[in-house]
């Protein structure tokens, strides 16, 4: 564990776990978590022989809570900076939801052979909100509720979504973990409340269109069919066509926290695409 300082004085967090001359496989978080919520996936990759890393995102985590800065420029930025300073060259880069976008405009913006590869799960590319040239999106008046939400009762909202829809725990028959509610809780709790509800707005009405088209390296886009925070047809299904060298594993049944309730059987599709 470490800290990283970027050019406008931001301290940003990270783990970087193995041997230097590994194959770095990066991850990136989702909104409002942090390194953490990859514990799972850093072990297994570790293991597996990578040298794995995560950061927390500006105003997430143990990063600073930003008061400016909290928007996918700054983000990637702050990327940026922190992979030259550890100097990965063919990296794969993971990212979920808002980390997923997170990794679209990186991978698009790198440095010829920094990357190796990316994978996009439950990623928020191309863009969620509904617009004049995106009708299936979902309405501002959607992301105006997160906020009101998270302005009124911050923590009582970091309970209600984790245990519904982020994880499926709402539909019938779901095998609720508490453990996982809580982690998810506690993860949101360490960030800043500016940052989280500027980042609303970055994950929301950020268009990664451009960015998609740009990425010449190998992309594995994985979606739950049962997504109910990023719904498929508005991102995965059209962030793949978008792609030059893409490929598309849709996953019957399984929510946006797929990660972490079937890490079982992603972290093994996952390691299979980095080998391919």
């Amino acid at each position: 564990m470490d800290n990283f300082t970027t050019k406008d004085g931001t301290r940003i967090f990270y783990k970087d776990w193995g041997p230097k001359d590994l194959q770095p496989v990066v991850f990136h978080h989702g909104w409002p978590l942090s390194a953490d919520d990859w514990d799972t996936q850093m072990l297994f990759f570790r293991e597996k022989g990578f040298r794995v890393i995560a950061h927390d995102r500006r105003g997430h985590g143990r990063s600073t809570q930003t008061d400016s800065g909290n928007d996918m420029d700054t983000y990637v930025q702050d990327l940026l900076e922190l992979t030259a300073h550890l100097d990965l060259h063919k990296a794969v880069h993971i990212g979920h939801s808002t980390g997923g976008g997170e990794v679209a405009r990186y991978v698009a913006k790198a440095q010829p052979g920094r990357v190796a590869k990316a994978v996009l799960v439950g990623a928020v590319s191309p863009i969620m909100l509904k617009t004049d040239k995106n009708p299936g999106g979902l309405p501002l008046s959607v992301f105006d509720g997160f906020r009101a939400a998270l302005a009124a009762n911050r923590a009582q909202f970091y309970v209600d979504v984790p245990s519904g829809p982020f994880y499926g725990f709402n539909r019938p028959g779901a095998k609720v973990t508490q453990g996982t509610i809580d982690n998810w809780w506690r993860q949101g709790m360490m960030g800043g409340a500016k940052a989280h509800y500027d980042c609303i707005k970055a994950f929301s009405e950020t268009d990664f269109t451009e960015d998609l088209k740009a990425i010449n390296v190998p992309v594995l886009v994985m979606h739950g069919d049962d997504d109910q925070i990023v719904p498929i047809a508005d991102s995965a299904q059209l962030a793949i066509k978008l792609l030059k060298n893409g490929e598309l594993k849709v996953y019957k049944g399984y929510p946006h926290g797929m990660l972490t309730t079937h890490a079982d059987v992603l972290n093994p599709d996952i390691l299979a695409f980095i080998r391919k």
